[in-house]
């Protein structure tokens, strides 16, 4: 198995944590000074790079994939059959969606009138209408969908890419977080738990200064190189007469990093020479757009440059300076609508730029919430938190397009065919990335830890 080791006072020091199991996966262990060394994969990877775009609140799935004919026929009338246990409230009647839906592709994925620039990209989606999530609340929802665990802290899914295969550039973070509002869940949604440090996400919230302080402008590269060198030496120095600690290492690490940065960054973050035509498919040019837009353009150049996982999370509109933006309890004819306008025109941008440049069979799209909303009404103009089927979808990297897998019953409240958990999704994706999910270990307080814990089935269906 891949695994590190730790003590019951806290992780060891890189030193001795990267010494990994190379005959399980044929890999060479990197250098202490190094955490994000590129590592083989276990097997041959379909994907090199996991773009995961994550919609805070949890978008509408009966709203936006999933049209349910018997639900719109039935509304205002009450649920037909008992709703589960796991309830938050007592939501009201049955809700239609009061939005047409269309087939589109040659797969015949249905979308919703809110999506008219995504429904083009059709036949690029696989469009999984069968989630299923184990948590209702937001902050343990949010857990899981983004670490595999709803209620401790654990290694997020970008920690665990960056830690199994190090990352592409050594002069960027490996794991890159853009996010111009924290989500209510905050940093343990990219934090690097128990692993090393070093593979925690990087937040960038100021799309326009994305890296504060990056700029030194005392001294001269050469003069900064010599200062950094003698920093180094005396950090060396101060970690040998303490226990090993990742965190330290990570610290130490982190001043060589930015140095780098200073070259490597600054035309990575920096837009203004993107073409026109490139700034109008992602929307730059419209203030409904630009934020979102933005974001999912740092995000093509980020993964262009070899950052292993980028996470870009839609927390901000021009007008609403929210949290959780997909969270209709109230609003839904007025608040989806928005949410889709400042969405829908990036994100297909974002598919159709990676595809025209040859990226899109190296990276991972992954589009969805925490959860989905209830087919019944809460109130006269919401829906309710539903994690028992709801929709994500996935793009690019060995993923088959124009594919709807999976359904829910007939007014989209349980998942009753090809049922995909959390777990399952994580396990896809690792191996979609070359890793074996049940062999990306790291030893913790006496236990294996892994992404899925101890579940998970890759699910075929969808790897084209």
């Amino acid at each position: 198995m891949l695994r590190h080791c730790a003590n019951g006072f806290g992780m060891l020091g890189l030193a001795s944590l990267l010494q990994r199991d190379a005959f399980a996966l044929d890999i060479t262990a990197p250098a202490a000074s190094n955490p994000l060394a590129v590592q083989s994969p276990q097997f041959a990877p379909r994907a090199k790079n996991v773009i995961f775009i994550f919609l805070s609140g949890g978008p509408s799935h009966v709203d936006l994939f999933d049209p349910k004919p018997r639900l719109q026929k039935e509304s205002g009338n009450p649920l037909p059959f008992e709703k589960p246990k796991l309830e938050r409230t007592k939501t009201g009647n049955l809700l239609g969606s009061p939005w047409s839906f269309k087939k589109y592709g040659q797969g015949g994925i249905d979308m919703s009138e809110l999506l008219p620039h995504l429904s083009t990209c059709a036949d690029d989606m696989c469009v999984i209408k069968s989630m299923v999530a184990d948590n209702i609340n937001h902050n343990g929802a949010c857990l899981q969908m983004n670490t595999g665990e709803q209620s401790f802290s654990r290694p997020s899914l970008g920690s665990w890419l960056t830690y199994g295969l190090g990352s592409e550039n050594q002069d960027l973070p490996g794991f890159v977080v853009l996010s111009p509002a924290q989500p209510a869940q905050g940093a343990p949604l990219w934090s690097s738990s128990f692993l090393p440090a070093a593979y925690q996400g990087t937040l960038v919230s100021n799309l326009d200064d994305p890296i504060a302080n990056l700029a030194n402008g005392a001294f001269a590269p050469d003069r900064q190189r010599a200062q950094l060198d003698a920093l180094k030496e005396l950090n060396q120095l101060h970690d040998a007469t303490r226990a090993d600690d990742s965190r330290l290492s990570a610290r130490i690490a982190s001043f060589e990093l930015a140095y780098r940065m200073q070259t490597e960054a600054p035309e990575a973050f920096d837009v203004k020479n993107e073409s026109p035509a490139t700034r109008t498919l992602y929307g730059l040019d419209d203030p409904v757009t630009e934020i979102f837009g933005k974001q999912c353009l740092l995000a093509r150049r980020l993964v262009e440059r070899g950052v292993r996982c980028v996470q870009v999370y839609h927390t901000q509109t021009a007008k609403r300076k929210s949290c959780q933006l997909w969270d209709q309890h109230g609003g839904l004819r007025e608040e989806l609508p928005a949410n889709c306008a400042a969405t829908d025109k990036p994100v297909a941008g974002l598919i159709k730029d990676l595809k025209s440049r040859g990226l899109l069979n190296d990276t991972i799209i992954l589009w969805g919430g925490e959860f989905g909303r209830t087919p019944c009404a809460e109130g006269t103009n919401g829906r309710e938190h539903h994690p028992f089927g709801f929709t994500m979808w996935m793009a690019g990297g060995g993923v088959k397009g124009g594919l709807a897998y999976g359904n829910t019953d007939e007014y989209g409240w349980h998942s009753v065919e090809n049922r995909v958990h959390v777990h399952d999704l994580h396990a896809t994706i690792l191996h979609l990335m070359g890793i074996d999910h049940t062999k990306l270990t790291y030893r913790y307080a006496g236990r294996d830890y892994r992404l899925t814990d101890v579940y998970g089935n890759i699910v075929h269906d969808i790897i084209a």
